[in-house]
């Protein structure tokens, strides 16, 4: 019997999961996981008494950015990025062992982030940069994502029309949890490389917002530039 995407597959295990936003991605995210019957401390910027009525409709517990870490064995942080810079000291404090951090971030300097120096003229990929303000090592997925194919486009595993996401990062071990949630959310996926090659899933490349299976998401990731177009560069 093939599980239903939307409920937990036989023998999975139900994690302690930490999201650290609350927007379109956020929001689904914790919806889609709670249904799956994961536990979600969910946070935002404005604190938890905002969160109430997404709260009241999943039944994740609200909680500060700083509290939404505690315990979790998987982190989810969904902000812009020009916000990264300013998480609390000590965010990972009291984290389950072997915490994975999941990175759904994308630069947009021109429309919401401004010029971020390590990314425009060191060459940095976006999600190694967020990983250096962390402190804590990143596995980039999610950042392409239309934020409604999370409530509406998952399917169960071999279904011909299953979309595939890219997920890159540099523990492998940490990348086959965040692939794993993936297909427990309804969704295949495929290996997009280090942290360094997550360029390829970054904005305004072939891949970013592709809705397309393994093949094809696999066929985007390989015609990527590395050359970033000027629409995400500062033009300032």
């Amino acid at each position: 019997m093939i599980a239903r995407p939307d409920h937990p597959h036989p023998g999975e295990k139900n994690m302690k999961i930490g999201i650290i936003g609350a927007g379109n991605i956020g929001g689904n995210l914790t919806r889609r996981l709670t249904t799956l019957g994961h536990e979600v401390a969910v946070a935002n910027s404005r604190g938890p008494q905002t969160l109430g009525a997404l709260a009241q409709e999943t039944g994740a517990t609200p909680v500060t950015v700083a509290e939404a870490a505690r315990g979790a064995e998987v982190v989810v942080v969904t902000i812009p990025l020009k916000n990264v810079p300013d998480l609390p000291s000590g965010l990972f404090d009291g984290a389950a062992d072997g915490f994975v951090v999941i990175d759904t971030g994308n630069y947009y300097p021109q429309q919401r982030d401004g010029r971020i120096a390590a990314i425009e003229d060191d060459g940095q990929t976006e999600s190694r940069w967020t990983e250096g303000h962390l402190g804590h090592p990143v596995v980039k997925a999610f950042n392409g994502t239309y934020a409604e194919d999370l409530l509406t486009r998952p399917l169960p595993a071999g279904a011909p029309d299953r979309l595939a996401l890219p997920v890159a990062g540099d523990d492998d071990a940490a990348k086959a949890t965040v692939r794993a949630l993936i297909d427990e959310l309804g969704f295949d996926s495929v290996d997009a490389g280090g942290l360094d090659d997550s360029w390829r899933q970054q904005p305004e490349t072939p891949v970013y917002g592709l809705r397309a299976g393994v093949e094809a998401v696999t066929q985007a990731l390989a015609e990527a530039s590395p050359v970033r177009k000027d629409a995400f560069r500062y033009q300032g």
